[in-house]
C-alpha cells in the first residue's frame, strides 16, 4: 500500500475543522470550524486565511454560481454574502428535528445541494436532505446516526455515503435528472482500527479517499473492490475532511479537529485543528457548485 505523508499549512487551531472544498473559479478552499462557528477561506497563493464568524455552528459550505457561498448550519440552509458576511436563512426542511444540527455535504453533478444531520446520542434519528435550486428541500434518507461524507461516481450514476457510525461507505444508484437514489450497497467497509470514515471525495481515477477519525490518516479506497489502496499519513489523530485542489487539482486538502484530545495526547499532535496538504500522486475533480 502506497504511503504518503501531509503537511501543515496553516496551524488553524480550529476546534472542529471540516467541510473542505475547492473553488475552481477562485482558487480558494473553504472549510469551516463547527464549534468555532466559522466560515474560513484559504488562498494558497498568499498562504492568507479569512474567517467570517456565521453566529452558529455550521456543518459545510459549497460554492453558489450566482455569488457567495451555500451553507448546512444548526437548522437548515443558508446563504453567506461573502462581502457583508450577511447570513441568510433559505429553508429548514419541515421533517427537520431542531435538536439535531446539521453536519456535512456537498453539491451534486446537477447542482443540487445535499447535507445531512447527526445524533449526538448516536441514535437512527437523523436523516440526509436535499435543496434543490428552487430551493424547496426533500428529505432523502432517514434512520441516519451521523451524515457526513457524500460524493458521486465520475460518470453520475452512483452517490457515495457515510454514515460515520456504520464504518462503512455506502453506494446508491443515482438518477442525475431527478436526484433519486435507491438500491444500497457496501462500497467499503472501513475497519475500526483504521478509524472512522468521516469526509470523503473522488480522484479523477474514480476512486474514494475518506478521512479517518480517530485514525490520524485519509485512506484511498477503490469502490470496486473495497480495498484500501494508499494512505496519507496526518499528524492530528481527528481528520475529518478532505478535497483535492491546487491549479491541477493535484493537492489534497485535509482538516482536523482539536476537540476530544487530551493533555497527554496533544503532545504528540500540536497542530490538531490545522490544515494539512499531501501531493498524492493523482488528481482530483472540480467540485459541483449550487445553481440555484
Amino acid at each position: 500500500m502506497t504511503e504518503i505523508n501531509a503537511e501543515l499549512v496553516l496551524d488553524a487551531q480550529a476546534q472542529l475543522g471540516e467541510g473542505a472544498i475547492w473553488d475552481s473559479q477562485t482558487a480558494l478552499l473553504y472549510w469551516v470550524d463547527i464549534m468555532g462557528r466559522k466560515v474560513h477561506i484559504y488562498d494558497p497563493a498568499t498562504g492568507s486565511d479569512r474567517a467570517v464568524d456565521v453566529g452558529q455552528q455550521v456543518g459545510t459550505v459549497v460554492p453558489r454560481r450566482s455569488g457567495g457561498l451555500m451553507l448546512a448550519v444548526e437548522n437548515g440552509f443558508a446563504f453567506l454574502d461573502l462581502d457583508t458576511k450577511a447570513v441568510t436563512p433559505i429553508c429548514d426542511p419541515p421533517e427537520h428535528n431542531p435538536a439535531l444540527r446539521f453536519n456535512d455535504g456537498k453539491c451534486d453533478p446537477a447542482g443540487r445541494f445535499w447535507a445531512g444531520t447527526l445524533s449526538s446520542e448516536r441514535k437512527a434519528e437523523a436523516s440526509l436532505y436535499c435543496l434543490f435550486p428552487d430551493l424547496t428541500t426533500k428529505r432523502m434518507l432517514t434512520g441516519v446516526m451521523n451524515s457526513n461524507g457524500i460524493c458521486w461516481a465520475l460518470d453520475a450514476k452512483t452517490m457515495y455515503y457515510i454514515d460515520t457510525p456504520t464504518q462503512t461507505v455506502a453506494a446508491f444508484d443515482y438518477d442525475v435528472e431527478t436526484g433519486e437514489i435507491s438500491n444500497c450497497r457496501a462500497a467499503v467497509v472501513v475497519p475500526e482500527d483504521v478509524g472512522h470514515p468521516d469526509g470523503m471525495t473522488i480522484d479523477a481515477e474514480g476512486k474514494l479517499w475518506v478521512a479517518h477519525w480517530g485514525g490520524w490518516s485519509v485512506g484511498r479506497w477503490d469502490p470496486e473492490t473495497g480495498e484500501q489502496l494508499a494512505t496519507v499519513a496526518v499528524p492530528a489523530a481527528h481528520v475529518s475532511s478532505c478535497a483535492f485542489g491546487g491549479p491541477d487539482l493535484d493537492e489534497l486538502y485535509i482538516t482536523t479537529a482539536g476537540i476530544g484530545v487530551d493533555c497527554e495526547a496533544a503532545r504528540e499532535q500540536p497542530h490538531a485543528g490545522g490544515l494539512f496538504r499531501a501531493k498524492p500522486g493523482v488528481r482530483g475533480v472540480a467540485a459541483f457548485e449550487f445553481v440555484g
